[in-house]
């Protein structure tokens, strides 16, 4: 594990219970703190007080179907909780922190602007936009399962085992919250993202993970490799997807069918409609071949990126990543990107079997 810049890199290795428990005693201290934190910091951001007594009964009913569905998850959620030395429902409830919330809590202002690219330099790029000033827990796992010959590079927030990211087989995977339909115990969205780069070798592949799983709540899948790009669209167990060679996506609901679900509030909705515009309008302008600083200044301009108020119930931008699928490599700017360092991650030497060796490494803004 490394800690630059409030960065952590850990390499995992070995069965999914494995795996999890080297994740939590890697960041036992900083996780046990965070759910000490007024529980996740959820008690930050709802109206009334949570706890997790209170909170068992939903937990409970989010675990029998991610044990059902994902049952490598659900071993690795133990090991988590194990490796940090908390209660396994804490360690669920590090998962469930955005369904938890719901939508009609928080009142949103941005929650992250996607887009990738297929062809000769494919990328997958986005802002990450959340509330809760999460910036202080980001870290990367490189995850290689036993006995699987694909390995995942995961950007995480508090433990999370899946947020987005790129694997071995050249699949990348990003994401958009859109708001709409009944959220209700399920697959969360998050936990599907790294069900996928676990699992799907191509885009197509993981489409077809995504629509086999009962999904909690309404997001946008962002999907790219080689050879197309691909944004899908989940709500209430039905699935939209446009291919393109350039797909963008905000937090709106884009295809038809779904728009008069949309339950967006009308100021989130003229943000992200300002957020897409912008990204495609700085995309028009890009060299096909455009490096990684290119994609960094894209996502550091606003309304792209979202500043802060200061309100820890607002959503702000706390990281913005650029993926490679042709390379397999991921790049981070935690924090404001505006202001941040370039981090550069890459896989591990296969023998690197422990959360403890850094591979990655400060960019010069010339360098790419």
């Amino acid at each position: 594990m490394t800690g630059g810049a409030g960065v952590a890199h850990l390499h995992l290795c070995g069965d999914p219970y494995e795996v999890g428990r080297q994740h939590g005693a890697a960041l036992a201290g900083p996780l046990r703190g965070f759910v000490d934190d007024s529980l996740c910091r959820l008690n930050l951001l709802v109206d009334e007080p949570v706890t997790t007594a209170g909170l068992e009964p939903v937990l409970s009913a989010f675990d029998k179907v991610i044990t059902a569905e994902l049952p490598r998850l659900a071993e690795e959620i133990t090991g988590l909780a194990d490796g940090i030395g908390i209660h396994r429902d804490q360690a669920l409830l590090l998962q469930l922190r955005r369904e938890i919330l719901g939508y009609r809590k928080i009142p949103a202002r941005g929650d992250c602007t996607t887009y990738a690219k297929a062809g000769s330099h494919p990328v997958l790029a986005q802002t990450v936009d959340l509330n809760g000033d999460l910036d202080d827990q980001i870290s990367v796992l490189d995850v290689r399962l036993t006995g699987s010959p694909r390995r995942a590079l995961v950007l995480s927030f508090a433990g999370l085992l899946g947020y987005l990211g790129v694997n071995s087989d050249g699949l990348a995977v990003g994401l958009n919250l859109v708001l709409g339909g009944d959220w209700k115990p399920g697959v969360p969205p998050y936990l599907a993202i790294r069900h996928v780069l676990d699992s799907a070798a191509t885009v197509d592949e993981a489409v077809e993970c995504l629509r086999g799983l009962p999904l909690a709540s309404s997001r946008s899948f962002m999907l790219c490799d080689a050879g197309k790009a691909v944004w899908v669209e989940a709500l209430d167990g039905r699935f939209r997807c446009l291919e393109a060679q350039q797909a963008e996506h905000t937090n709106h609901f884009l295809h038809p069918e779904f728009e008069p679900f949309d339950e967006i509030n009308v100021f989130a909705r003229n943000s992200s409609r300002r957020r897409l515009e912008a990204c495609r309008a700085g995309l028009a302008a890009m060299a096909p071949a455009a490096g990684v600083e290119e994609h960094f200044a894209l996502l550091s301009v606003p309304p792209i990126r979202v500043v802060g108020t200061g309100d820890v119930r607002y959503e702000r931008t706390v990281a913005a990543a650029v993926a490679l699928p042709g390379s397999g490599e991921l790049y981070i700017r935690p924090g404001d990107p505006a202001t941040s360092v370039t981090r550069e991650f890459t896989f591990a030497d296969p023998d690197c079997c422990t959360a403890g060796v850094p591979i990655h490494k400060d960019m010069d803004t010339a360098e790419r």
